[in-house]
């Protein structure tokens, strides 16, 4: 099966063929030759690409990997160096992966990405990775200012083994995920600029990202970071949890199964947004299934309460002042000793709340 999911010349009867057109004349062959046990319609979940909507076909391909297995004990040591808002995504979520952890497949096979820097015979019986744009110019005599896949895909590097013969680089490109966890330095073009800053800077003093990074960006940064340097890359993590849509699935710009953030904003305000979110599981690393009622109730039983609160304190110092000619002036001291249960109780709360 190729790519597109068409049987290739290996299985002649069928080459040609798109592999879920094929099933009715494969189950046909099987009743012909008498080894059909049972033909039935089940239904059941399936993939589908989140994109077009197509259905997904796996297939086992060869993929370069990383050996995390060998280090999975280090990483597990770093984690514990490190202190994770809330505690038990470090302690159970993150650590239970880390300590389960299987080599990671870190090649894809697509034409956008960036290419893994390995050249090599047809068989891999010499293989060269390459290190930087100088050490290729110095294997290859190219040098490049343009690392996609359709620039360097063309340099030849020759060989040692076989003079008069030349490697060619792999088809595979890195999994984003590589890229991502290689952040830290690869922002600053380390090692070949900006040792000295990297190096001040790592690990950061703080991160924040949601639930399901700890199987993505926390997880290869932990890898690469243990790998090359033995250290953890973060001090500190906040995880928030995610926000669904108001059905529990995930918000797809493809389904809008979400409502406009901007006409949220316009009908009841950012700060009504932002009190909903930050007073959600969001913030215990929890799902919340967004709904806009949930603004609203914010605006109904916390700032409408406020407003009108604040609105009546205005219109009584106006007439305390007209009927006094006197400034109204709160009396810090004065309320901070008073016995009045409302005034006691403010202050409890005032002093809570900068708790």
């Amino acid at each position: 099966m190729d790519c597109n999911g068409i049987y290739t010349a290996e299985c002649r009867d069928y080459a040609g063929q798109y592999v879920k057109d094929a099933d009715v004349p494969i189950m046909a062959e099987l009743k012909a030759r008498g080894r059909l046990v049972k033909k039935d319609n089940l239904t059941h979940s399936y993939p589908f690409c989140w994109r077009s909507d197509t259905p997904l076909i796996y297939k086992a391909v060869p993929s370069w990997f990383v050996k995390v297995e060998e280090i999975k004990d280090k990483m597990q040591a770093n984690n514990a160096q490190t202190h994770w808002v809330p505690s038990h995504v470090k302690d159970v979520r993150f650590n239970n992966w880390l300590r389960d952890a299987r080599d990671w497949a870190i090649s894809r096979n697509r034409f956008w990405g960036t290419p893994i820097p390995v050249w090599s015979d047809a068989d891999f019986t010499e293989v060269v990775t390459v290190g930087s744009v100088e050490e290729l110019f110095e294997l290859s005599g190219v040098r490049v200012t343009d690392l996609h896949k359709d620039i360097v895909d063309e340099i030849k590097i020759p060989s040692k083994k076989n003079p008069g013969t030349f490697l060619s680089r792999i088809d595979e490109v890195f999994d984003c995920w590589f890229e991502s966890g290689s952040m830290p330095y690869a922002q600053k073009h380390y090692p070949f600029e900006n040792k000295e800053k990297f190096e001040g800077q790592f690990p950061a003093d703080f991160i924040a990202e949601g639930l399901d990074q700890t199987r993505g960006w926390f997880y290869t940064l932990m890898v690469l970071g243990t790998a090359l340097f033995d250290k953890p890359p973060f001090k500190n993590v906040i995880v928030n949890g995610l926000v669904l849509a108001g059905d529990g699935k995930k918000m797809s710009k493809r389904l809008k199964n979400y409502p406009d953030p901007k006409i949220v904003i316009d009908k009841y305000g950012a700060d009504a947004l932002r009190m909903y979110l930050i007073n959600s599981p969001v913030v215990r690393a929890e799902p919340l299934k967004f709904k806009e009622e949930g603004v609203l109730g914010v605006v109904k039983e916390v700032f409408l309460p406020w407003f009108n609160a604040f609105r009546f304190l205005l219109q009584n110092v106006e007439r305390w002042e007209a009927e006094t000619n006197n400034t109204f002036q709160p009396d810090a001291a004065k309320v901070k000793s008073s016995t009045n249960s409302i005034d006691v109780w403010l202050g409890a709360r005032t002093q809570g709340l900068i708790k």
